[in-house]
């Protein structure tokens, strides 16, 4: 198609980006017509602006517009073929030689595709003629190939990765097929979004990459091609793909859907949610009569912004195929466009009708790409060149109200729409804007707008490899499996997840414990044995009946003091011993309730004083049997001891080494109140830090010494006569004694929290009352029971009382 011009005029490079060499059977020569359709938009759309440019004298005073369009066949030899012929028009191809009207040459608009434009850009350069591309191409390659170059109407794809990016974490879609085209662009595609799938915590199950051109004539190469793509296409997993490409791409992709494949067993019928960058959804619209297209219900695509350009819908309606003769184009259009025929004479039967020129759009896709470019310059005398430094400056409103303007790279401001196709039963479609991603405004979705794909029940699609890990449980990845694959492992002890899909669980704060369910923390309860509670108060009454019962027997003595079986064995002694357990009884109390610093330093040093005076007075009781039996013998030396100083000795010195090592810890790493977060998951133990374990171990190792020197005198000294005796009853004492503290060391170790505390309250009292029980009972029986007993005579008589 040609436009005349009576200034200037632009080129246009290309119009049909395809390889007729290249495409056979199975009904894809439909493709090539559909795609005359949608590239006959972008020329009407270009048509409106220049007619537009050229009736408005107050945009170009005295300057006429035209436009040239050449057809680069998608082939590199072509495209560089046109552009110097665009260049250098004559009869014959004559490079470096103008003649007359091609001297107005001042810009030329670029193809769809990078490749198209590249090649142009390689001719155009060196003349320094801008180049205006239209199409989305992979920054980083026009940044440094071809900077100088290329002015675009697109903003930078930066955005539109991004948008993708957004778009699939805004519905949790982690598990992503990815598709792109085999060149540049789709290298470049890749290599920048992989980075932010992985950072986002996407995985793509797969990346095919679909040639650029599928050489149908080889059957086997072509279904070698269908294979790589067809398959992975049609599994259930993923649900979303992402599809980068061009024309042919877009061909390619519909021919592996529409044929059936001998390796492919399952449901081609499985759904879909395609995401599809700007490049595709330039040319989507010219696929409607070569297939069935509900394959894309419901899929988004990235679009350029657009916005509707005031008088562009008046203009369409003004053009009919009878009147307008300098469109070549428009016969193809309008058949593909109503799905009717002009008259052919030879033709008969006509599919959908005959074509009466009058027919209206209906359900068309309304969305054109409108570039309008204009000042108010005298360009009589402008040289290509000369344009270069205008387009960088430019900036100004299109008829739409928007501003137009490029930034340092060469690129339009602005950002992506993003739509939602809507596909009718008659195969008409409509986009729908449901968003939009830009550098001002950010990411925008409107759910609400959104049609799915119809395998989907209009719920929102799932698309990842594993199924979510609720709260409470954790990721575990699958050995040899990508990240986004893994099994869901329950948390631990003491960690908790309270979001899903959570990569580790989290440790709950020392004062708060894990739920039943392991998705919260809550806060642990202050634990200590209270007296309030039922243990608490049967240890109080069991210290108390003991202590009252010791209290008795103690008045009982006194009372008593001057009968002989008082008297025997040391009275005094007996009175000391009385006192102390009455004491022991007493000082377990400390051990009750919420620890604080006055009862954790008094605990365990009363404890350990009181029971050493308590096996002292008991040491001493059994040492003054076997001395006073041994005073007896005739010439015996041990009269001297006989009394009561060896008994205060052994009791003082005793007492006064177990209150040394008393001291001394008190004096170095005194027990303090602690809390034990730990032992108990749900609770939080009160209790006194013992300071220094060893000291703790040290007091107690040394009352066993005692014990163990009790036990072992009386034990000797049993069978000595039952008139000074009191042996036997001290070896039962010492044997339960030590029973109980051998038994207390590995319970107490074993124990946690508030139980801890029980077990020694229970192993003092269980002490206390055998050593009371043991040495008293006797004498108390017959003081009280046989008073008749308690008398010299009866004493030195029975051979035991």
């Amino acid at each position: 198609m040609v436009m005349m011009f009576k200034e200037r005029h632009i080129g246009i490079v290309p119009i049909q980006e395809y390889n007729c060499a290249s495409l056979t059977p199975f009904g894809i020569l439909c493709f090539l017509e559909c795609l005359v359709m949608k590239f006959h938009q972008h020329v009407l759309a270009l048509v409106f602006a220049v007619n537009e440019i050229n009736e408005n004298p107050n945009t170009l005073p005295n300057v006429t517009l035209g436009f040239h369009i050449y057809d680069s066949y998608y082939d590199a030899r072509m495209t560089y073929r046109t552009t110097l012929d665009m260049l250098f028009k004559s009869h014959r191809f004559n490079p470096n030689y103008k003649c007359g009207i091609c001297n107005s040459l001042i810009t030329v608009i670029g193809g769809l595709s990078s490749d198209a434009s590249f090649h142009i850009a390689d001719i155009l350069r060196p003349y320094k003629i801008p180049q205006i591309a239209y199409g989305s191409f992979a920054p980083g390659k026009i940044e440094t190939t071809h900077s100088n170059s290329f002015y675009r109407m697109v903003p930078n794809e930066d955005h539109q990765y991004m948008g993708i990016i957004q778009l699939l974490v805004h519905f949790g879609w982690t598990w992503v097929g990815v598709f792109a085209e085999d060149d540049g662009g789709g290298e470049h595609f890749l290599s920048t979004l992989e980075p932010f799938l992985s950072k986002n915590g996407i995985c793509s199950a797969f990346t095919k990459r679909i040639p650029k051109q599928a050489h149908m004539g080889d059957m086997d190469e072509l279904f070698d091609t269908l294979s790589n793509v067809y398959l992975p296409l049609m599994e259930d997993k993923p649900s979303t793909l992402i599809l980068y490409g061009g024309s042919l791409t877009i061909m390619l992709l519909m021919t592996i859907t529409y044929l059936p494949h001998p390796d492919y067993k399952g449901n081609a019928s499985v759904a879909k949610v395609w995401i599809m960058t700007s490049q595709i959804d330039i040319i989507l619209t010219g696929l409607q009569r070569g297939f069935d297209i509900q394959f894309f219900q419901g899929a988004f695509s990235f679009s350029i912004h657009t916005k509707e350009l005031p008088g562009f819908q008046e203009f369409l309606q003004t053009i009919k195929p009878h009147s307008t003769r300098a469109d070549g184009f428009l016969k193809d259009f309008w058949e593909q466009a109503f799905v009717c025929s002009f008259p052919n004479p030879q033709e008969l039967v006509y599919e959908g009708g005959l074509c009466t020129g009058e027919e209206r759009p209906s359900h068309q896709d309304a969305t054109t790409e409108e570039w309008l470019m204009g000042e108010k310059h005298k360009l009589h005398d402008l040289q290509p060149w000369q344009l270069q430094p205008f387009l960088q400056g430019i900036s100004f409103n299109n008829s739409a109200g928007e501003t137009i303007s490029f930034n340092a790279n060469g690129e339009m401001g602005g950002g992506f729409d993003i739509t939602n196709m809507v596909i009718f039963p008659n195969r008409s479609f409509q986009r729908v804007k449901v968003g939009s991603v830009s550098e001002g405004k950010g990411f925008v979705i409107h759910k609400a707008m959104i049609i799915w794909p119809r395998g989907f029940n209009q719920g929102i699609p799932i698309s990842v490899c594993s199924d979510s890990c609720q709260s409470g449980y954790r990721k575990l990845k699958k050995e040899g499996e990508k990240f986004c694959c893994y099994d869901c492992a329950l948390c631990p002890d003491g960690k908790i997840s309270d979001q899903k899909d959570m990569d580790d669980c989290l440790q709950c704060p020392e004062d708060r414990y894990p739920s039943k369910d392991k998705d919260q923390c809550f806060p642990k309860h202050l634990t200590f044995l209270s007296y309030k509670e039922p243990l608490g108060v049967i240890l109080i009454s069991v210290a108390a009946f003991f202590s009252f019962i010791t209290a008795l027997v103690l008045g009982t003595f006194i009372k008593n003091k001057d009968t002989p079986i008082v008297k025997a064995n040391n009275r005094d002694i007996s009175y000391i011993l009385l006192v102390s357990l009455l004491l022991c009884f007493l000082c377990s109390l400390l051990f009750l309730g919420q620890p604080n610093n006055v009862t954790c330093i008094l605990r365990q040093p009363a404890f350990g004083i009181i029971f050493s005076v308590v096996i002292s007075c008991v040491m001493a009781k059994t040492i003054t049997v076997v001395v006073a039996f041994m005073a007896t013998r005739p010439g015996s030396s041990m009269r001297k001891w006989v009394g009561k100083r060896l008994a205060n000795s052994i009791i003082f010195s005793c007492t006064l080494i177990q209150s040394g090592i008393c001291v001394v810890w008190l004096a170095t790493c005194p027990p303090f109140p602690d809390l034990d977060m730990h032992s108990q998951s749900n609770e939080i133990i009160a209790l006194c830090n013992e300071g220094s374990v060893l000291m703790f171990y040290l007091v107690l190792g040394y009352m066993g010494f005692l014990a163990i020197i009790s036990f072992t005198v009386a034990f000797l000294a049993r069978k000595l006569p039952d008139t000074f005796n009191e042996a036997k009853f001290i070896t039962f004492s010492m044997l339960l004694f030590c029973s109980v503290w051998l038994t207390f060391v590995p319970t107490y170790q074993s124990t946690k929290g508030k139980y801890m505390v029980a077990v020694e309250i229970f192993s003092i009292l269980a002490s206390s009352v055998g050593l009371l029980g043991c040495i008293f009972s006797p004498k108390c029986y017959i003081i009280i029971f046989r008073p008749e007993l308690n008398d010299r005579e009866q004493l030195t008589k029975r051979k035991t009382y």
